[in-house]
């Protein structure tokens, strides 16, 4: 007998999907990225929760990761156990080729249009219900995954936009209970966030300055004070990047009086975030006391627990991430450089910008250990399209110190032969 699916299962509740609602929005996904509709049904949604299907067909894989923000395996799912000696079919062959090309069209059309439906047609001209929350949940996951893969991108801030203002159209045209209400006005700040995040990260602070207002007062109107506590992390991530440590600091203590932060996870990355500005307004002391402060609370964080898919993120990888962020702003960069050895050893294969950050400031930390030659090397392995953003940022100043320290090296011409190839 098959062995139930319980990651699946859990998935399926925690977003309110019925088998029918899942089904509904797999075919959708399928239908957006090849033109033709999916053939899936309760049966397959029965058979993948059940376990009698341990590996779903390659679309149905894709549309999964797209619909749940996540991966297959994440997801509980078993890749098929394949024999050293047996050999490739033709059709095995194509499916392997086909994948990667599928996996990419999924990403672009999901960055761009809306791979879940917001409803039903009857929902539509009627009530809004819980099923169009949980859709709306489902398609803000994949506007998080997105963002992790790519970064601060115009694509990810203007798909979050596209959604922002569909909730808030809902609100405006359709009925719904008050309980409905608060959690789409949370929704609609929570898409807001990611814009406002897409376009700090992309560097372009005129836009986040805009949607950072529009972002406090959603969040206010939701009384969902995760998702508070996650628009004054994004506030201070602003300010930071504006210069105003002292307001980002604020935003920070802001964070910490939200009732989220009386669990130990959120209050562990409050006071990580606090670390780094504390780091930026020279204040040593605080800003190690703030990463004890954080790490403690990391340990005491329950392992497992379901968490909002906006602070998936938040693990010990990330902790190490804000800990080096800290540490190469105090020149500390023996211990800078041991948190970033953390942290690639430890981030998920998904989160593909903070490797390029860590890879960055690995390099700022190595050379300010007087290792050119191996600064170099380090800031090389950050892939061309990765190159954007608070990474491009970071590549910058560390062309800038790496001249004003080793101008004659050979490490030094390297670098820069390299940047004008």
């Amino acid at each position: 007998m098959a062995e139930a699916n319980e990651k699946f299962k859990a998935r399926m509740r925690e977003l309110g999907f019925t088998q029918e609602e899942l089904a509904e929005a797999i075919n959708t996904a399928i239908e957006q990225v090849t033109g033709r509709q999916g053939t899936v049904s309760v049966r397959t949604i029965h058979n993948l929760a059940t376990g009698r299907t341990r590996w779903p067909q390659v679309r149905q894989r894709l549309a999964l990761e797209a619909v749940f923000g996540c991966t297959t395996i994440e997801l509980g799912f078993t890749p098929h156990a394949r024999s050293s000696v047996e050999q490739p079919t033709p059709e095995s062959s194509q499916h392997h080729k086909e994948e990667p090309v599928l996996r990419r069209t999924f990403l672009t059309t999901a960055s761009a249009s809306a791979l879940v439906p917001i409803a039903g047609s009857s929902s539509l001209s009627g009530r809004i219900g819980q099923s169009d929350v949980n859709r709306l949940a489902a398609q803000f996951a994949l506007i998080i995954a997105n963002d992790n893969k790519a970064g601060g991108t115009h694509q990810v801030e203007a798909a979050a936009l596209v959604w922002s203002q569909r909730v808030l159209h809902l609100q405006d045209t359709r009925p719904a209970s008050q309980r409905v209400r608060g959690q789409l006005y949370g929704l609609a700040a929570a898409f807001t966030g990611s814009a406002l995040w897409a376009a700090i990260d992309g560097g372009r602070l005129d836009r986040a300055r805009q949607h950072l207002s529009e972002a406090i007062a959603l969040a206010g109107l939701s009384g969902d004070s995760a998702i508070q506590f996650r628009v004054w992390g994004h506030a201070g991530a602003f300010y930071r990047h504006q210069g105003q440590y002292a307001n980002a600091l604020a935003a920070d203590e802001a964070a910490k009086r939200t009732r989220a932060a009386r669990a130990p996870l959120y209050a562990s990355l409050a006071h990580a975030r606090a670390a780094v500005h504390h780091a930026d307004l020279r204040n040593r002391q605080a800003a190690l006391r703030s990463l004890s402060v954080a790490e403690t609370n990391l340990g005491r964080a329950e392992t497992g627990a379901q968490r909002p898919a906006w602070l998936r993120f938040y693990d010990s990888a990330e902790f190490h991430l804000l800990a080096l962020t800290t540490n190469t702003t105090l020149g500390l960069w023996e211990e800078a450089e041991a948190h970033a050895h953390h942290t690639l050893a430890e981030l998920r294969p998904d989160l593909k910008r903070n490797r390029a950050l860590t890879h960055a400031y690995l390099a700022h930390a190595q050379l300010g250990q007087h290792e050119p030659e191996l600064a170099v090397s380090t800031a090389n392995k950050i892939p061309a399209p990765a190159r954007h953003g608070r990474t491009a940022r970071l590549l910058n100043s560390f062309g800038h110190r790496l001249h004003a320290l080793v101008p004659d090296s050979p490490a030094t011409r390297k670098w820069f032969e390299t940047e004008l190839l």
